[in-house]
C-alpha cells in the first residue's frame, strides 16, 4: 500500500506520517501563506516588479532582485555561519521576472527538496524529521499559515488555555530609522508541514524571511548544519539562533518569575528548561500564555 501523503499532493514531494495507524490533529493543508482574519494584505498578490534579466540565471551586478548581493550558492544560502550576514534582506526572483525558471535566485519557490516525515514523539506530541541527508545551508521547508494582524494574533493567543498548543509566530524585522516590520503567522487551522516543527535550544534549522512576489515574507527554514537521515528537525522558537545571545534569553526567563512556564523537552545540553514566550502578544491581567517569536533580519 502506498504511503499516505499528508500534503495531499500540494507539495513538490509527498509528506509521510508515522505511525501510519495514527492521524495528526485535523487541519487544512496549504503550502503557502493565506490571508487570515483582520489582515488586509493578500500574501499571494504580486506587488514587486520583476527583473529584466534575459539570461538563464541572474547575477548580482546586473539583477535588480540581487541589489543586496547574491542569496544562494548551489542552492545553499550564502554566508552561513556569520550572524551579521543574515541581517540583510533576501529577495528572490518572482513571477514578473524575465529570467529562466532555473535561475539560481529561485530556491524557496521550488518547494520541498527533501523527503520529510511527520512522526509521533515520546513527549513533544507530533514532530518533523528528514528521511534523507540534508547538507548545511540547504532550504528545508517554510513555516506557512494564516497571516494575521496584531489584534487578531493577540485575540487568538489570549483565547488559549494553558493546555493548548500554540502555533502563532511573530517575526520582527528591524528596518532603517528604528522602524520594525511585524509579521504574524498562525498555521494551527491552515498551514503546511512547518507547523510540526518542535522547539530546540540547540536547533538544526534557522529561519530567514524571504520575499518573492509579496511584501509578506516567506518564513524559510534552512539547515544550520549537515542533518542526517532520520534526525528530527527543529528551530528555536525565540529566534535566538544567529540573532539573540543565549545568555540574554536565559536571564530574561529566570528573572520573570511570575510567568507560568511550559517545560522544554528538547534534550539539548544547553537546554534552559522552558519554552520561549512573547509577552507582548499574550499578556492580559491575571493571565499569561505562550507564543513563538522570531527576532528577524533587517530589511531595506
Amino acid at each position: 500500500m502506498a504511503a499516505r501523503d499528508l500534503s495531499r499532493g500540494l507539495e513538490s514531494l509527498p509528506v509521510s506520517v508515522w505511525p501510519p495507524c495514527e492521524e495528526p490533529p485535523a487541519f487544512q493543508y496549504s503550502p503557502e501563506h493565506v490571508a487570515g482574519a483582520g489582515e488586509d494584505t493578500d500574501p499571494s498578490e504580486i506587488t514587486f516588479p520583476g527583473c529584466n534579466c534575459l539570461t538563464a540565471s541572474c547575477v548580482a551586478n546586473t539583477c535588480s532582485c540581487l541589489r543586496h548581493g547574491e542569496n544562494y550558492n548551489s542552492s545553499c544560502i550564502k554566508y552561513i555561519g556569520s550572524e551579521v550576514d543574515y541581517t540583510r534582506p533576501i529577495f528572490e526572483c518572482n513571477a514578473m521576472c524575465r529570467c529562466g525558471e532555473f535561475c539560481q535566485n529561485r530556491v524557496i519557490q521550488r518547494g520541498l527538496q527533501f523527503r520529510l516525515e511527520v512522526f509521533k514523539t515520546v513527549k513533544k506530541g507530533w514532530g518533523l524529521r528528514t528521511l534523507e541527508f540534508i547538507p548545511k545551508g540547504r532550504f528545508v521547508c517554510e513555516y506557512a499559515g494564516e497571516v494575521l494582524c496584531f489584534r487578531e494574533a493577540c485575540r487568538r493567543i489570549q483565547a488559549q488555555t494553558p493546555e493548548d498548543s500554540n502555533y502563532i509566530i511573530a517575526v520582527r524585522e528591524h528596518v532603517y530609522d528604528g522602524q520594525i516590520i511585524e509579521t504574524f503567522v498562525d498555521p494551527m487551522n491552515i498551514g503546511n508541514v512547518g507547523r510540526f516543527l518542535n522547539h530546540s535550544c540547540e536547533p538544526n534549522l534557522f529561519m530567514v524571511p524571504v520575499r518573492i512576489d509579496s511584501l509578506v515574507p516567506k518564513l524559510a527554514l534552512f539547515a544550520a548544519a549537515a542533518i542526517s537521515a532520520g534526525e528530527e528537525l527543529s528551530y528555536d522558537y525565540s529566534g535566538r539562533f544567529l540573532n539573540v545571545p543565549l545568555i540574554k534569553r536565559e536571564q530574561e526567563m529566570l528573572e520573570d518569575d511570575d510567568v507560568m512556564k511550559k517545560p522544554c523537552y528538547c534534550g539539548a545540553k544547553s537546554c534552559v528548561g522552558f519554552l520561549p514566550y512573547d509577552s507582548s502578544l499574550c499578556y492580559t491581567p491575571g493571565k499569561q500564555t505562550f507564543s513563538k517569536v522570531s527576532q528577524g533580519n533587517s530589511c531595506a
